[in-house]
């Protein structure tokens, strides 16, 4: 199956859905994109699909396959378009968006230490810091 994320304002996500692959098909049996996406504008009537890949995470394909798109699309999240990916909102203000990735990154980096099995660490945003919580 592929995947096909509907766009609307300003890039945001707001649908996902699935395709069989053979659908995608040319007639040579090669897979391609702008035929999923006419598929799709025939079925609902809307025009903006991007393709994007359940196995894509942070730039990478999880059963070594070709990345697509830096993320796999989900409802909520931002097509950038000059970045070809999809992002997902940005969860604190001083997080920075890895370029390579994709990714909301702290500008910290989160402790390894092992903790407690009652505790874990969680992002404060009003110290910029990481801290120890625990879990209830």
């Amino acid at each position: 199956m592929a995947s096909f994320a509907k766009i609307g304002l300003n890039g945001k996500v707001i649908e996902v859905l699935s395709v069989a692959n053979e659908v995608l098909h040319d007639s040579n049996g090669i897979e391609r994109e702008d035929i999923g996406i006419d598929f799709l504008t025939k079925l609902t009537g809307y025009p903006v699909w991007v393709q994007t890949s359940y196995n894509t995470h942070g730039g990478v394909h999880d059963k070594n396959g070709i990345p697509l798109r830096k993320n796999h699309a989900g409802i909520g999240m931002i097509y950038d378009e000059d970045r070809d990916a999809f992002i997902i909102k940005k969860p604190f203000n001083s997080w920075i968006l890895n370029e390579q990735t994709c990714l909301w990154e702290a500008p910290i980096v989160e402790p390894t230490e092992q903790l407690e099995n009652n505790q874990y660490y969680s992002w404060n945003e009003s110290i910029i810091n990481w801290e120890i919580k625990i879990k209830e």
